[in-house]
């Protein structure tokens, strides 16, 4: 296959500017490069683990599937999936697969599911975590779950889910941070948002990142800052867990580039500027200050800020003037592409819109076209990425990466078909993704 030379063009006319390099903070030098990968003239794949036509719903009954087709509350062709993560049990059980499909409307029964191993016709039934009973209200009672646009699950076993409180745009309850031990299924903390941190009527919820201070084995899993990203009100909220408090980062940075507010996929558009929306950390155990390496959506900036100004609340209280100078712009890529992931070696992972693949980025070296490279390529399956997370295996300790494409282009343009695969999960090694073998 040969790709449209407009498409290389768009890769390799970045535009002339100071990049920084998080790699200046050194103790020791990196061992290990990206390899010189080029763009290939056919594509990579990454291995399908569940694909759909539109998602499949399990309930307690079939009853209770007819009664919320009749009010409204089920359209089999309204969810849509934003976000996968992945849990193995330390007992050696089978992983354990999350995924979210946020209430953009009212035909969604639940938000946050397990994918089971039951099959139906348009593919794997999902099932209501951690239980049917926290989504049936519907926003009507404000301590179960109303929305869920992304989550993450962290070393410690524990689940992050970051709960708009909205369904179709009208908040019916405060956003808030809601933590299940994946091993008990029980709900272990709650935080829900000051009106201080948050926009009403404006605000919108769609990512978390939880950072472990202090993680297994020596660790207790209970220092943590947790980072969410609110890209309707351009701005990023900090929680100290510990101190129980939160705090707002809005300014130039976390603003959208109006260049970059139309968003094309396989040849359709949509129109949207969001602030924003992938968050990461620099692992431990690298050797380099930590940051916060994030962007918007709609911008091709890739920008940092270091932790230790970012977790401390003083810092924050003059507003939009608030430590401006200690905001690092890492570079620019001269394309949106989505949320993204870090290994715990320090590779960087993300899903371009064009060309249609994953690229991926040593955060030890300059942010610019000789260094953020291709990984895997496919304008089919991975149209839009939306969701994408490392996810490390007992077994071996070998880090996986978990990708969610949901074509997201064809649902703004009206033209998604439920005859045709419309979501994937996929996953591959993330060595052998680096290494360019083939995913297994």
């Amino acid at each position: 296959m040969m790709f449209d030379p407009r498409l290389i063009l768009a890769l390799a006319v970045w535009i002339a500017y100071p990049n920084h390099c998080l790699g200046q903070y050194h103790i020791n030098p990196p061992k290990t490069i990206f390899p010189d990968l080029e763009l290939p003239s056919d594509h990579k794949h990454t291995a399908t683990v569940f694909e759909w036509k539109n998602l499949q719903y399990g309930f307690p009954s079939e009853q209770e599937r007819e009664q919320l087709i009749r009010d409204g509350r089920y359209n089999p062709d309204s969810p849509i999936p934003i976000d996968i993560d992945v849990y193995y049990p330390p007992n050696g059980s089978p992983p354990r697969h999350f995924v979210t499909s946020p209430r953009f409307g009212q035909g969604v029964p639940f938000s946050l599911a397990y994918v089971t191993n039951v099959q139906r016709e348009n593919g794997s039934e999902i099932q209501a975590y951690p239980s049917y009973q926290w989504h049936s209200s519907h926003g009507a009672n404000c301590d179960g779950l109303t929305s869920v646009y992304r989550i993450h699950i962290d070393a410690c076993g524990q689940m992050w889910v970051l709960d708009s409180g909205e369904i179709e745009f009208v908040q019916h309850c405060a956003p808030q941070v809601v933590v299940f031990d994946l091993a008990t299924n029980q709900l272990i903390h709650r935080y829900r948002l000051p009106e201080t941190s948050y926009k009403a009527k404006v605000s919108r919820f769609v990512n978390i990142f939880a950072d472990i201070r202090d993680p297994p084995p020596s660790g207790q899993c209970k220092d943590v800052f947790a980072y969410l990203a609110d890209p309707t009100s351009k701005a990023i909220v900090v929680y100290d867990v510990v101190g129980q408090s939160s705090w707002r980062i809005e300014n130039k940075f976390t603003y959208p580039d109006a260049r970059f507010g139309t968003h094309s996929v396989a040849g359709e558009s949509f129109e949207l500027l969001d602030g924003p929306l992938a968050l990461a950390v620099t692992p431990l155990g690298l050797g380099l200050r930590r940051h916060l390496i994030f962007h918007a959506l709609s911008n091709e900036l890739e920008l940092a800020i270091p932790l230790d100004i970012l977790n401390n609340a003083t810092n924050w209280q003059k507003g939009f003037s608030s430590s401006l100078s200690d905001f690092v712009t890492l570079g620019r890529r001269g394309v949106q592409c989505a949320t993204h992931a870090i290994s715990r070696q320090g590779f960087w992972f993300c899903g371009f819109l064009e060309p249609i693949g994953i690229f991926g980025w040593d955060i030890r070296r300059p942010y610019d076209r000789g260094n953020v490279q291709p990984l895997a390529l496919n304008p089919v399956t991975l149209q839009f990425v939306s969701g994408i997370k490392i996810v490390r295996r007992p077994a071996d300790g070998q880090e996986e990466l978990w990708l969610l494409s949901d074509r997201l282009q064809k649902i703004f343009a009206g033209t998604i078909d439920y005859g045709e695969i419309n979501y994937r999960v996929m996953r591959c090694d993330v060595e052998d993704l680096l290494q360019g073998r083939v995913c297994f």
